[in-house]
């Protein structure tokens, strides 16, 4: 294994194989043997293999694609074809997709090679990746705490070096939160501008896939591959591919950064505080006008989200009853015992929370109370942002109240769980774009995440605002404890 081949971020490994510089087939096999030595480490994966990723690789360095010969791991609700996708569920174990979701699709014809699924909350529902039917993921900088989630095994792998980039998908935080946890870039993009098709749905008016990497430079290289319309996505932006030219483009002068007064208030950890507060020095050290906004409808946030977001997972998770997909009980006496067994074995307890608060939700006599208000409770936290983006170009807020949290500190306490994702999931409801980034570490030395939100279709400039502080910034490159070269 060579520890220096693992430190070259996607960018830098596609223009070596390019070049000659470095061989392809040799960076698998230190791939292959770092994940050998760590994988039980962090937890971060649900399959490997490396004889798919092998056999498939002299086609994707012939594709001459921006991605000729970048080996990856992908999130496991994304189809990625001759692998499982089992969204982390017993419900799914056995599950083999026989076709390529579209972005993984696009990262194949562009020369990427798949060598593993990563390790997630259960159908992606959950903060922590604790909610796994397999095994909890462990955060590499303190194997201890949790990498956040649901995107929690993308965020370990990335950070400790496993795999140099990921896709994750983003419901309500779960590529931004974990991104912050574990010291890594992660971009949810603009609801629309990547195609849904071949993720596994969780909420689908929520859902969006998004790059995770070291680097804002490789996640807009990703995003390039990935952003575009896509028919079989009916929610697909007819315009919505992107360019690394943009995403890459030199800071703005005079940009107007917003900080919402909500988002900075009781919760947040003064260390996190601190740390965002040198971004903001930072800008405005750059010819940028920081001012407070106000985003009045956020103290409403949370419950909106899980009462809609549960609400569509009670519908998506409808079909998976043991007859048309999944996992199926044996010995069930009639119909409606299949139903019960299958599901009772099939799904864990937070996706049962989730599905039974989602079904009271949208039950005759409450779906207007509920469901319904939540919908127009949506529509004013949207109209929130489109106010306070008459006013300023972008937001900057604090990815998450505090840094890495235990694991087992909240698994019995849901709500405190939920509250991981307050300042992520207005982004969802509202359809915008939203970035976190590495800005320091705590005094445990823990990661902080900084995160930025634009108006809908603003996802290169979040990017090239990224770019910018890391070409100054070197917290993205820092290593975490399980990390190769790195004392145990």
């Amino acid at each position: 294994m060579s520890a220096e081949l693992l430190e070259l971020g996607v960018a830098e490994i596609a223009e070596a194989i390019a070049t000659g510089d470095l061989d392809a087939a040799q960076l698998l096999d230190s791939y292959a043997d770092w994940i050998t030595q760590s994988s039980a480490q962090t937890g971060a994966f649900t399959g490997i293999d490396f004889d798919i990723a092998r056999d498939s690789l002299p086609k994707a360095l012939d594709s001459g694609g921006p991605l000729a010969g970048v080996p990856m791991a992908i999130k496991d609700l994304i189809h990625v074809r001759g692998f499982r996708t089992t969204c982390a569920s017993k419900m799914l174990a056995e599950y083999r997709p026989p076709f390529d979701a579209c972005v993984t699709e696009r990262l194949r014809t562009a020369g990427s090679v798949f060598f593993g699924k990563l390790n997630m909350d259960e159908f992606a529902m959950g903060s922590s990746s604790e909610n796994s039917a397999f095994h909890k993921v462990h955060n590499p900088w303190d194997p201890e705490r949790a990498p956040g989630g649901s995107s929690g095994g993308s965020a370990a792998a990335v950070a400790a070096r496993q795999t140099p980039a990921t896709l994750g998908s983003d419901t309500g935080g779960s590529i931004r939160q974990p991104a912050a946890l574990c010291g890594i870039t992660g971009l949810k993009p603009t609801y629309g501008r990547v195609s849904r098709f071949g993720l596994v749905a969780f909420a689908s008016s929520l859902d969006q896939i998004g790059p995770m990497a070291r680097s804002a430079r490789d996640c807009a290289l990703l995003f390039s591959v990935i952003a575009g319309h896509d028919p079989r996505d009916a929610t697909s932006d007819a315009s919505s591919s992107a360019t690394m030219t943009d995403a890459l483009a030199p800071l703005k002068k005079g940009l107007k950064v917003g900080l919402p007064v909500e988002y900075f208030g009781e919760g947040l950890d003064d260390e996190v505080r601190q740390a965002v507060d040198t971004v903001r020095d930072w800008l405005a050290k750059h010819g940028a006008q920081v001012q407070p906004v106000e985003l009045p409808h956020t103290r409403y946030t949370t419950a909106t989200y899980y009462l809609i977001a549960t609400a569509e997972a009670s519908s998506n998770l409808g079909r998976f009853d043991g007859i048309r997909y999944g996992h199926r009980a044996a010995d069930a006496a009639d119909l409606d015992a299949l139903y019960r067994k299958t599901r009772a074995e099939g799904f864990g307890p937070e996706v049962k929370r989730r599905i039974m608060l989602g079904t009271f939700a949208l039950s005759s006599g409450y779906y207007d109370a509920y469901y319904g208000t939540a919908q127009r409770a949506r529509t004013r936290i949207r109209g929130d942002f489109d106010n306070a983006f008459t006013q300023v170009d972008v937001i900057l807020t604090p990815t998450t109240p505090t840094t890495a949290f235990k694991l087992g500190e909240k698994v019995d306490d849901p709500l405190q769980m939920y509250l991981n994702d307050v300042y992520t999931n207005g982004c969802n409801l509202a359809g915008i774009p939203g970035i976190s980034f590495p800005c320091g570490v705590d005094s445990a030395g823990l990661p902080i995440g900084a995160q930025l939100m634009g108006p809908a279709g603003t996802d290169e400039q979040l990017l090239s605002m990224a770019n910018a502080w890391q070409s100054e910034t070197d917290w993205h490159i820092k290593k975490p404890r399980i990390c190769p070269g790195q004392s145990k």
